[in-house]
């Protein structure tokens, strides 16, 4: 069939040619339409009930996440200059493309009340002009006796300053977001210039920005060197110009391919998809170099270009199919879990990794039929001494020192097996981030001095209208969750309702702090028009009102607690959260109330457990999928038992290596197993079809056709697997925890493949083999 197959392509290669051509012209034109992603990787399936109560949340308050925040430590904030220039800051922000409100200190409000009238005005603290330092300095006592903004725009402790800029939320989903973030970033900058201040700059806007930017950034940085790596070991390998340029040809259409496929199925490019051009590159060299290797080869025996041609096809097509095909398991493996982002990433990647052996069994024989024979040169390395020195000595230790291969490998695998368990999983919302990066160590402030700004959101539906602004008992419930939330450590003082009830009542009370509470029931009615928070009686909104608005929704029904929490990772938030859902259960009857955590905190954590979960899923299948395909291939249990053996013991090393080193288990660290597994398997496909097909000329004695297997596979599975291991090297200049632990973690794993399949895979034939006649 193989030959029959390579005689077809052969036969009609103008025609399989312009198809390639037409093809990849196509995808190349879908390509140039792919786009970034500017959202938060969808990790949870739509139909889930927390992915559901946040669309509902974000459909009735908006977007929670469109808060970027600029904070400063000065304990001079006040002095006349410094605080004029934040004072113009602000005007200057508000006055910015897309930001629709700022809260900061200069735009701060007081409530007073009128004495004519008996009820409050809301009126800004500070002037909107310049200010003297007499008027800053009177104005600064009216602010700092405010417990309403302490916490939240101000840590009195440690002197620090909070200014927060809410932006459009439909700007944030779009590619706009970049140059409006940028635009407020550089503003903030140039008052830190100025002023001869460090600014801070933190929020969900400018991570999303900034890590979205990096990821265009970095794909193209590592698909040049992916490329650039590949055409230097190729050249090295084959000292031909002609073979190189070949071999870039059909990673470079796989690429294109891969982004068209993208557009096609109308995906973006995410953190995850990023990596698929790269890995196209990474996984499509060794195919080249097994045909070309093989043809070489066929040649030199032949003396016939199409002989060798034909040989090349019928000898690897089967071999080259089987190791594609295992490669797009492990990584088609993840569009059978529930996560959409995984799905995204395991469906191009196993479609395009198939379409790379159709396009190398196409391309690579149809150019070499109209390129001249290979010189000598081209085929020197065939015979290389140091190569063939090292194939020498994987003899000897196989056929020799068996006892102390196995020895070893028990050794290292129960070393591993311990540091296995010693592995932890834990995930954080900015874990892929260098601890120190700008973006980073500008988080650990906000944490440090603010709490944190990851967005939690408690939603308390009392599942009748005006059921929280006619409803005390209610607000006093309301009050008494935002009370016990604050006594959580990581968390900063929630913001609700009852917040601008008390210092409605404050300011009812002469603007006495020691009245900033919650008001009897039967201070109500003279507070009642704060329950509509409609502004002050001009009818403009100011930013107080505009706050406090946001707590309840149109029919007064639904109240919203506000909280903003340190990143404490997967591992902590869960326990948050059941404290806080215990408390929850305390003080509303079920069947009276419905009270919803959500936010980008909680999606991010169930997002994190559906990834981790189909991850382990999904290496289950591929284990399943990998060992049906070599059964299918082999049609032996035995062959099946020596092939899966060298693949495991390099995953449960990496496992060990990540125990002992602290390595967690999480999203970005699960994904090496399967992808690991699908890559490494290449390597004993090729080894037990060659040893397959020697072993009728060896009549069926192990030994000698393992010997053979090893001098005839050994020098082109040594070269694609420095291909391998450079092209994940790679990854480890990555600006992501998560893309640098795929490089090293992957690297580590085919290293320890190539020692397993090149020194216990023969080991393993010998021994079992023994009885073969």
């Amino acid at each position: 069939m193989w030959k029959s197959l390579g005689q077809f392509i052969l036969r009609f290669r103008w025609p399989l040619l312009i198809l390639v051509i037409a093809l990849t012209a196509f995808m190349g034109y879908q390509a140039s339409k792919v786009e970034l992603s500017y959202e938060f990787a969808r990790a949870i399936p739509t139909d889930n009930p927390k992915y559901k109560a946040y669309q509902d949340f974000k459909s009735k308050f908006g977007e929670d996440g469109n808060l970027l925040v600029i904070g400063l430590q000065t304990p001079d904030l006040f002095n006349e200059k410094i605080f004029n220039a934040y004072c113009t800051l602000q005007r200057t922000l508000k006055k910015a493309s897309k930001v629709e409100d700022i809260i900061s200190i200069p735009s701060a409000v007081n409530l007073v009340k009128v004495p004519e009238t008996e009820k409050l005005k809301a009126q800004n603290i500070f002037r909107d002009t310049t200010l003297s330092q007499a008027e800053i300095d009177s104005c600064k006592n009216v602010f700092l006796s405010l417990p309403f903004y302490r916490g939240l725009l101000y840590n009195p402790q440690t002197h620090a300053w909070l200014m927060g800029v809410r932006i459009n939320k439909e700007v944030m989903n779009s590619k706009k977001r970049n140059a409006v973030v940028e635009n407020i970033v550089n503003i903030a900058n140039d008052f830190g210039k100025k002023t001869n201040l460090e600014v801070y700059l933190s929020g969900l806007p400018l991570v999303r920005t900034i890590m979205t930017t990096r990821v265009a950034k970095e794909m193209q940085l590592f698909l040049l060197i992916s490329v650039i790596l590949s055409a230097i070991i190729l050249l090295f390998f084959f000292r031909s110009v002609s073979a190189m340029l070949l071999s870039l040809s059909v990673v470079i259409i796989g690429v294109l391919w891969s982004l068209g496929t993208m557009h096609l199925f109308h995906y973006k490019i995410t953190l995850l998809t990023a990596l698929i051009p790269p890995l196209v590159v990474v996984i499509g060299i060794p195919n080249c170099i097994y045909f070309l290797n093989k043809y070489h080869t066929a040649y030199n025996d032949t003396g016939e270009k199409r002989e060798a041609l034909i040989t090349m096809v019928s000898r690897m097509g089967i071999v080259t199919l089987f190791c594609n095909l295992t490669a797009a398991i492990g990584f088609a493996v993840f569009a059978f879990t529930k996560s959409q982002v995984l799905k995204e990433f395991g469906v191009v990647a196993g479609i395009n990794i198939i379409s790379l052996f159709f396009i190398s069994l196409i391309l690579i024989p149809v150019t070499l039929s109209f390129l001249s024979v290979p010189k000598s040169k081209h085929t020197k390395y065939l015979e290389s001494m140091r190569l063939n020195r090292w194939l020498n000595r994987l003899e000897t230790w196989s056929l020799g020192h068996r006892n102390l291969i196995y020895t070893a490998t028990v050794l290292i695998v129960a070393v591993s097996i311990v540091g296995l368990f010693r592995l932890q999983s834990v995930g954080y919302i900015v874990d892929d981030l260098p601890k120190t990066d700008k973006l980073y160590t500008d988080l650990k402030f906000f944490e440090k001095n603010f709490k944190g700004v990851m967005p939690l959101e408690i939603l308390v539906d009392t599942k009748k209208k005006y059921g929280v602004s006619r409803n005390f008992g209610n607000l006093l419930k309301i009050d008494s969750l935002s009370r016990y939330i604050q006594t959580i450590p990581d968390i900063a003082r929630p913001l609700s309702i009852t917040e601008g009830l008390k210092f409605a009542k404050q300011a009812f009370f002469e603007g006495d702090s020691n009245n900033y509470s919650m008001p009897a029931e039967y201070d109500l009615p003279a507070l009642a028009q704060y329950l509509s928070f409609k502004g002050d009686s001009s009818g403009t909104k100011n930013s107080f009102s505009k706050l406090v608005a946001s707590f309840m929704d149109s029919a007064r029904q639904e109240a919203r607690i506000s909280v903003n929490m340190a990143d404490v990772g997967s591992k902590r938030l869960p326990m948050i959260l059941d404290s806080i859902q215990r408390r929850v259960s305390q003080l509303f009857d079920s069947t009276k109330y419905e009270v919803e955590l959500t936010g980008t905190s909680v999606t991010f954590l169930e997002g994190s457990r559906y990834i981790i979960d189909g991850l382990k899923e999904s290496i289950m299948w591929a284990f399943l999928l990998i060992a049906l395909c070599m059964l299918y291939l082999f049609r032996s249990f035995r062959i099946l038992l020596c092939s899966l053996i060298p693949n495991i013991i390099p995953l449960v090393i990496t496992a060990g290596v990540m125990g002992w080193t602290g390595v967690a288990l999480k999203p970005s660290t699960v994904l090496v197993f399967s992808v690991a597994l699908g890559i490494a398997i290449d390597v004993t496909i090729r080894f037990l079809v060659n040893y397959k097909q020697e072993l009728p000329n060896h009549n069926y004695n192990s030994k000698e056709t393992v010997i053979a297997t090893i001098h005839s596979t050994g020098i082109s599975i040594i070269y694609t697997s420095m291909v391998l291991i450079a092209g994940f090297i790679i990854f480890c200049f990555s600006g992501f925890g998560g893309t640098k632990a795929l490089g090293w973690l992957t690297s580590l794993t085919l290293v320890s493949a190539t020692i397993t399949n090149l020194v216990l895979l023969p080991a393993l034939l010998i021994t079992i083999g023994k009885d073969k006649k």
